[in-house]
């Protein structure tokens, strides 16, 4: 299974898909897409919009997984990251993709092991659990890691519905 995780953000969204086949992870690919501060908000939500088609179409991942908005003391920045990530959301719902959504906390705690951990250590965890990955940057080892999540609760669910059977 192929899982798209997604680091919603208006300036850089992260992206990476991974394959979980059991417990085993692969790395497939991961990247940030960029909009220029300058440009006009409709025309930054629009390019966001493309690049995740683009990249959807180009990897054809089987699930997908974003990361759930905190707000911050700036009410404009959290509008616009909550703009950012309606129009992740749309893209992978175009794309006809069911999504999980996680918590940070969540996703730091599924990935390194408390849900305190800082950006250093998340990427560290990533590269442990994705041998010889190269991440682009911070944006995409948070989407590795909610790619990771996803996985690892996918595999719970199946887990528990073979012992219910």
């Amino acid at each position: 299974m192929l899982i798209l995780g997604l680091d919603p953000g208006l300036g850089s969204t992260g992206w990476g898909i991974i394959r979980a086949e059991g417990n085993r992870l692969a790395h497939i690919g991961n990247g940030q897409i960029r909009t220029e501060p300058g440009m006009a908000l409709a025309r930054r939500l629009a390019l966001l919009h493309g690049a995740l088609v683009e990249m959807i179409r180009a990897h054809r991942p089987d699930s997908a997984a974003v990361e759930e908005v905190l707000g911050n003391s700036n009410p404009q920045s959290t509008l616009k990251l909550g703009q950012a990530r309606g129009v992740v959301l749309l893209a992978a719902a175009q794309a006809e993709l069911v999504v999980g959504e996680y918590h940070p906390s969540i996703v730091k705690k599924a990935v390194v092991g408390t849900g305190g951990a800082d950006k250093a250590q998340i990427q560290a965890m990533v590269a442990r659990l994705l041998p010889g990955v190269r991440l682009a940057g911070a944006d995409a080892a948070d989407a590795l890691a909610v790619a990771i999540t996803h996985a690892h609760h996918l595999a719970s669910a199946r887990a528990l519905l073979r012992r219910a059977s």
